[in-house]
C-alpha cells in the first residue's frame, strides 16, 4: 500500500470550511449578506487575498452570490448539494514537476493575454502594488515568495475567469512548496533577482498597455528562464 505524506489545508480551504459550517448549522440563511472582505480578513486574521480566494471558491460551489458593488450574499442553504472544491493531489517526482512546469507555461502565458485584454483598475493596482513589494524585497535581499505570488495572482484575477484563477492558484501553491529550495538557490545567483524583477515589470507594462501578444511573449520568456534555472537542480 503506497501512502503519501499528509499535507495541511491551505488557508482559503479553512475559510471555506468555516463558512460552510455556518450555513449547515443554520447560523446564516439564504439572502444574508456576509461582512466585507476587509472585515472577514480582520476577524479570521488572514490576508484579504485568502478571503477573496475562499469567496471565489464558494461562489463556484453555488453557495454564495457576489454582486458587484453590493456585496456577497448567501445563495443556498442545502449544503449537501454543494460540490466540494477542486482538490489537487500531486506526487512530487521529477516527471510530475516537469509536467507541472509545462502546465504553468500553458496557463500563465494565456492568462497574460486575457489580463491584457480584460484587467481593470483594481487588478492593475494589485499588480503595481506587488511590484512595489518585489522592489522592497530586492533592496532588503529577501526571497520574495509572497510578492511573486501576489503578482501572478493579480494577473490571474485580471483574466476575469474564475476557473482559470482556481487552476492557477492550485499550481502556484504546489510550485511554491515543491521548488522552494531551488528558488533560494536562484535568488543567491548574482544578477538573477534583478533580472526577474525587470521581467515582472515588463510583463506588467505590457498588460497595462493592453498589448496581449507582447504580454504573452514576455511571460513565456520569463517562465522559460525560471524553468531553466529550476531544472539545474532537478
Amino acid at each position: 500500500m503506497k501512502l503519501k505524506p499528509v499535507k495541511t489545508k491551505r488557508i482559503y480551504e479553512e475559510i471555506v470550511e468555516q463558512i460552510r459550517l455556518l450555513v449547515s448549522e443554520g447560523h446564516v440563511k439564504a439572502g444574508d449578506r456576509l461582512p466585507s472582505e476587509r472585515d472577514l480578513a480582520e476577524r479570521l486574521q488572514v490576508s484579504r487575498a485568502s478571503v477573496r480566494e475562499a469567496l471565489s471558491a464558494l461562489e463556484m460551489m453555488g453557495l454564495l452570490e457576489i454582486r458587484s458593488g453590493e456585496g456577497t450574499y448567501i445563495k443556498q442553504v442545502n449544503i449537501d448539494s454543494v460540490v466540494a472544491p477542486l482538490a489537487w493531489v500531486l506526487s512530487m517526482e521529477k516527471d510530475t514537476v516537469l509536467e507541472l512546469l509545462e502546465v504553468r507555461k500553458i496557463l500563465e502565458t494565456q492568462a497574460a493575454v486575457l489580463a491584457a485584454e480584460r484587467a481593470e483598475t483594481e487588478e492593475l493596482s494589485e499588480m503595481r502594488q506587488a511590484l512595489g513589494e518585489m522592489k522592497r524585497d530586492l533592496k532588503l535581499e529577501r526571497l520574495g515568495d509572497a510578492s511573486d505570488h501576489s503578482f501572478h495572482y493579480a494577473i490571474a484575477r485580471g483574466t476575469r475567469n474564475k476557473i482559470l484563477i482556481r487552476l492557477m492558484n492550485a499550481i502556484s501553491d504546489t510550485m511554491h512548496q515543491t521548488l522552494r529550495a531551488s528558488r533560494i538557490k536562484l535568488y543567491e545567483s548574482e544578477g538573477i533577482p534583478e533580472r526577474l524583477y525587470r521581467e515582472h515589470e515588463n510583463i506588467f507594462l505590457a498588460i497595462e498597455a493592453k498589448s496581449p501578444d507582447k504580454a504573452r511573449n514576455l511571460m513565456l520568456g520569463h517562465l522559460e528562464g525560471v524553468e531553466k534555472e529550476y531544472l539545474k537542480d532537478l
